[in-house]
C-alpha cells in the first residue's frame, strides 16, 4: 500500500500577505509546491490530498491540479469553521481556522491508508520524503501502531525578517519522541534565540534543540484520536473566535499516556520556507543553489 501526501493548505497567509502557496520561487515560475510534488512522487507517494478553503479552490486547480493530475492522484477536502464533531458550532464572528489539528481531521473520509502531513508553504527536501515514505511502508510499523516525526534543528528553521512558532521537541535515549511543546514568538536576538513559554513569559531556547516542522508519518488511528481530543477542545473553546486545536497537544498526550509510541528520524535536509514576503528572496536563491547541485531539474516538470 503506498501511502498518500496531506498538505495543508488552508492558511490565511496574513503575515506572509496573499496566497503563498502559489508564490514564484524557482526558475520557471515553480512555487515550493511544485518541488514537494517532485520529491513526493519520487519517494513512492502515489496521491495527495490537500485541505483547502473555498475561496482558493479555483486558484488552486488553475495554477496546481491541471498541471499535476496526469503526475499524481489528487484529492482535496475544505477546511470549514462549522466542520465540527458533536453538534458544536463556533462563534458567528469565528473566521479564523481551528487549527493543524482540525485541519488533518477533516480530511478523515479521503484518507484511509499510512499517510504524511505538510504544509503547502514549507520546503522539505528530498531527504525528508524518502525517510517518511520508507517509514509508512514499513509493515511492522503499521501492525504495531507508530507515527514518525522528521525532525530539524532549530537553528536551520528561524526566518531573519520576525517570529516564528515551532514545537520543540523532547527525544528519550532510544530515538522515540517524549514529550513536544509548542512555542511561539520564536527569533534570534544576537547570539542567542528567544521564545514565549507555556506561561506567556519570554525565555532563552537552544538553538540546537530538535523541533517539529509539521512533516509527520501517521496511520489511520490518528483520525480517531484527533476526533477525541477535539470534542473534549470544543467544550472548553466552541464559542471562542481565536483559539486553535493543535496537533502537537494531541500527540503530547498520545505520547505520555502511552497509546502511541513516535519515533523521530533526524534529517540533513534542508528547510526553508516563506513566513514573511522578504523570505522569499532567501527561497529563491536556495532553489537555484540546490538546481545548481543537479538536485532538481528546471523547469521542475519536463
Amino acid at each position: 500500500m503506498s501511502p498518500t501526501l496531506l498538505i495543508l493548505a488552508a492558511g490565511i497567509g496574513s503575515r506572509f500577505g496573499g496566497l503563498k502557496q502559489a508564490e514564484g520561487v524557482g526558475p520557471s515560475g515553480e512555487a515550493i509546491l511544485d518541488y514537494s510534488i517532485y520529491d513526493a512522487i519520487r519517494a513512492g507517494f502515489k496521491k495527495v490530498v490537500f485541505v483547502i478553503r473555498k475561496d482558493i479552490l479555483e486558484d488552486m486547480q488553475r495554477i496546481f491540479f491541471d498541471k499535476w493530475k496526469d503526475k499524481i492522484e489528487i484529492d482535496y477536502v475544505f477546511q470549514e469553521v462549522d466542520d465540527l464533531p458533536g453538534g458544536f458550532r463556533p462563534a458567528v464572528r469565528r473566521k479564523k481556522p481551528w487549527g493543524t489539528g482540525h485541519a488533518i481531521w477533516v480530511a478523515r473520509e479521503k484518507v484511509q491508508e499510512p499517510f504524511c502531513m505538510i504544509n503547502a508553504d514549507d520546503f522539505y527536501g528530498r531527504e525528508s520524503y524518502e525517510l517518511a515514505a520508507g517509514f509508512l511502508g514499513n509493515l511492522d510499523n503499521l501492525l504495531q501502531g507508530r507515527y514518525v516525526l522528521i525532525g530539524y534543528i532549530l537553528k536551520n528553521t528561524l526566518s531573519e525578517h520576525g517570529f516564528v512558532s515551532r514545537a520543540e521537541c523532547e527525544i528519550n535515549p532510544d530515538g522515540t519522541l517524549k514529550s513536544i511543546t509548542e512555542r511561539l514568538k520564536i527569533k534570534r536576538e544576537g547570539k542567542i534565540v528567544m521564545c514565549r513559554d507555556e506561561t506567556g513569559k519570554n525565555r532563552m531556547i537552544d538553538e540546537n534543540t530538535v523541533v517539529s516542522m509539521n512533516i509527520w508519518g501517521f496511520m489511520p488511528s490518528l483520525f480517531h484520536h484527533l476526533e477525541k481530543d477535539l470534542l473534549e477542545f470544543l467544550r472548553e473553546n466552541a464559542s471562542s473566535e481565536k483559539a486553535e486545536f493543535l496537533l502537537p497537544n494531541v500527540i503530547d498526550r498520545l505520547i505520555r499516556s502511552g497509546e502511541v509510541e513516535v519515533p523521530v528520524l533526524p534529517t540533513n535536509a534542508q528547510w526553508f520556507g516563506m513566513t514573511y514576503q522578504e523570505d522569499r528572496e532567501i527561497v529563491m536563491a536556495r532553489i537555484k543553489a540546490l538546481i545548481k547541485k543537479g538536485v532538481y531539474p528546471t523547469p521542475v516538470w519536463q
